[in-house]
């Protein structure tokens, strides 16, 4: 069984057990969350689909953490110009374990 639910403007497709680093949540370690948005619920041979979201079905999650991900280097650099630029960034995340998919 797995699902394909949205969160944080982003798609992830996951199964019961599956640990996932989903865009930052505002959720304590250890809670448990609800995600309704779900696109897509299939077990098996049966696949249901929604249009554009699935009624009543939900994917309960665990809260296993937060972190931030690994540096991304951004350069901005112009020949003969005198121009250089160089920036970072790290993007923050939850890490979620996938607990029950319902629907």
């Amino acid at each position: 069984m797995y699902a394909v639910f949205a969160t944080g403007g982003k798609q992830y497709r996951a199964a019961p057990g599956d640990v996932l680093k989903v865009e930052k949540l505002n959720a304590a370690q250890g809670d448990a969350i609800e995600l309704d948005q779900v696109f897509l619920v299939a077990n098996g041979d049966q696949i249901r689909v929604g249009a554009p979201v699935v009624d009543g079905a939900k994917v309960a999650a665990t809260v296993k953490g937060h972190g931030r991900a690994d540096k991304v280097h951004i350069v901005h650099f112009r020949r003969r110009k005198h121009h250089r630029k160089q920036m970072g960034h790290r993007q923050h995340y939850t890490e979620i374990e996938i607990t029950g998919i319902s629907g």
